[in-house]
């Protein structure tokens, strides 16, 4: 079932185009990766599926609704947390939780409400002043008032800006708990290609507000179509007996330098011990998936799209 059916949609600012005839659909259960560089029309789709600016062009449809006629019923069952959360700094995380839950018409218990703070990991700092808190642990608070009424829909801008390494595990460990514990179907956008990979289960990419590929992220991350750059001492020497090899059918192309090859991840091994056989003199041998070599092609304006056919 598709939660989120958004069709054709585009929106001009003046005579800048943010977002370009885009149409993809969500699924209940997903979480659904919203890829692309800063700028690219992310934050701005994000803002017409949640109503806080108009779409120029194209329709949503949230929970099989049009956006535009049942925005109140579709909006109570979305929880979303867009760029930094906005907390009252100088209450607790309880107090903060207590007053949104309010808001939304809802008189929780004391128990209740430590629940929620416990599972996004901040029942033991519940009633510490959220001006203590790390950007982290207010970014867990922001997803919790998200989560306050028990929304179908979660939807999470950039979550990880800004934070440390530990701050952006946690969000990503709470992100995958809300998918497989609490069955919550969760879109989140992010510049970072890794964080994506860690917990999407399908994934659009966009750059400059049109669509570039969308697809499963099995499908996407597949380690069977991992390109391994290769660079030697001698590049044409390298090539030249990689072709006469049984690695031949790996090889990709020469860009320079570097030989690039796509073969299995698990296969790198069997192919350092060939080029030692060969007295290839290795310099660098770098895997790097295929989908972030072509994600960071086409976003940096180096590759036209039509080179990533479906």
């Amino acid at each position: 079932m598709a939660i989120v059916s958004v069709q054709h949609l585009s929106k001009q600012f003046g005579s800048f185009s943010a977002v370009n005839d885009l149409s993809f659909t969500v699924e209940a259960g997903d979480v659904y990766g919203f890829l692309g560089q800063n700028g690219a029309g992310k934050s701005t789709t994000i803002r017409m599926l949640m109503t806080l600016i108009a779409p120029t062009a194209g329709s949503i449809k949230v929970f099989d609704m049009p956006l535009a006629t049942h925005r109140k019923e579709i909006l109570q069952q979305i929880g979303a947390v867009i760029e930094k959360p906005d907390v009252y700094k100088y209450l607790s995380a309880y107090d903060n939780l207590r007053l949104f839950a309010r808001l939304s018409g809802l008189q929780l218990s004391r128990k209740q409400l430590m629940d929620q703070l416990e599972m996004v990991g901040l029942a033991e700092r519940g009633y510490d002043t959220v001006r203590t808190f790390s950007q982290g642990m207010k970014q867990r608070l922001g997803i919790a008032i998200a989560l306050v009424h028990n929304p179908q829909l979660i939807v999470l801008d950039e979550p990880t800006n800004g934070l440390d390494p530990q701050g952006i595990a946690d969000i990503r460990n709470l992100i995958l708990r809300l998918s497989r514990e609490w069955k919550k179907t969760v879109i989140v956008s992010s510049h970072l290609l890794s964080e994506i990979e860690h917990i999407a289960t399908r994934v659009l990419i966009i750059d400059k507000g049109k669509k570039i590929v969308e697809g499963s992220a099995a499908d996407l991350f597949d380690p069977a179509q991992t390109l391994v750059e290769l660079t030697t001492t001698d590049s044409s020497f390298a090539w030249n007996s990689l072709q006469q090899s049984q690695w031949a059918g790996v090889l990709k192309e020469q860009r320079g330098a570097q030989i690039i090859l796509q073969l299995h991840r698990n296969d790198i091994p069997e192919l350092h011990k060939a080029l030692v056989q060969m007295q290839i003199g290795v310099i660098a041998l770098q895997p790097k998936h295929s989908l972030e070599d072509y994600f960071l092609q086409v976003t940096a304006g180096k590759q036209h799209v039509d080179a990533f056919s479906n």
